[in-house]
């Protein structure tokens, strides 16, 4: 498990398991709900947020899923994929904190994570696909991307997206 303090908080990043999939599932919904309105619109966040966790959903969790506590809470989740398979070789996803510790540096400290893990891997660049209302977010964090694309997630769900990367050497 890893200490990182950003600001004031000290938080805590560990690597998620099984048992984590549902805290996981509703903290997405939560910070989904909180900061995507006004970027997307109610139909697509409501099929977005709604449904059942899927077999794919807990096998991701179990095998490349991180969260973040503070003081024993999970407030943040983040996920680095990086299977062998070329097409999903360092993929940052499903970077989400809890809305009452959004702005807290929660975020921020879980891709600090997910970067310093795909450097240990050997991994020279990271890709994601930003949110509209994350994108800012990335640039700051020295991510690359302004064209507009569209995410197609496992539920079938279509996103306007931005296609982000960031070299890590």
């Amino acid at each position: 498990m890893d200490r990182l303090g950003v600001g004031e908080a000290s938080y805590q990043i560990r690597k998620a398991g099984r048992h984590d999939a549902k805290q996981i599932f509703d903290l997405r919904s939560r910070a989904i709900l909180a900061k995507c309105s006004g970027h997307y619109d109610e139909q697509v966040l409501a099929h977005w947020t709604q449904g059942d966790m899927s077999k794919e959903f807990l096998d991701d969790v179990a095998v490349s899923f991180y969260v973040t506590e503070l003081n024993g809470e999970i407030i943040g989740t983040g996920q680095l994929r990086a299977a062998k398979d070329a097409l999903y070789l360092g993929i940052v996803d499903a970077i989400f904190v809890e809305p009452k510790h959004m702005g807290s540096g929660a975020a921020k400290a879980m891709l600090l994570h997910l970067e310093q893990q795909a450097m240990a891997m050997g991994l020279g660049r990271l890709k994601l696909d930003a949110t509209l209302n994350a994108a800012p977010f990335y640039r700051r964090c020295g991510f690359i991307g302004d064209e507009l694309s569209q995410y197609h997630s496992p539920r079938g769900l279509v996103l306007a997206c931005v296609p982000m990367e960031k070299s890590l050497s």
